[in-house]
């Protein structure tokens, strides 16, 4: 059975700096577990998930919506530079997308 937080974005990076590879929850970014393999980094990080998630439930705070179940329009929006605004244009026509452009006034 799946818990809540099996549904996390998690990561495991090698941390030159402490010689032991590092878990980390993008929807936690405050929290990390250090730990000797790879597979014992997981298990670190989701059991701490898992904890502050129930210390969070037990206080009534807003427990964060895994990155992976919410619903993306495929829009963004951002400023850059006008050549780079039409290669995407380019880009975008290429690939048979639509991209919705505002002129600059």
């Amino acid at each position: 059975m799946l818990l809540k937080n099996d549904y996390y974005t998690y990561r495991i990076l090698w941390s030159e700096e402490d010689n032991e590879f590092i878990g980390l929850c993008a929807e936690f970014p405050s929290l990390s577990w250090l730990a000797k393999t790879q597979e014992s980094a997981l298990k670190g990080i989701r059991s701490i998930v898992a904890d502050v998630i129930q210390d969070m439930k037990n206080t009534g705070e807003i427990i964060p919506q895994p990155i992976t179940t919410k619903n993306y329009s495929g829009k963004i929006s951002l400023r850059v530079t006008p050549d780079i605004h039409r290669n995407i244009a380019i880009q975008a026509a290429e690939a048979g997308l639509s991209f919705m452009s505002q002129k600059r006034k």
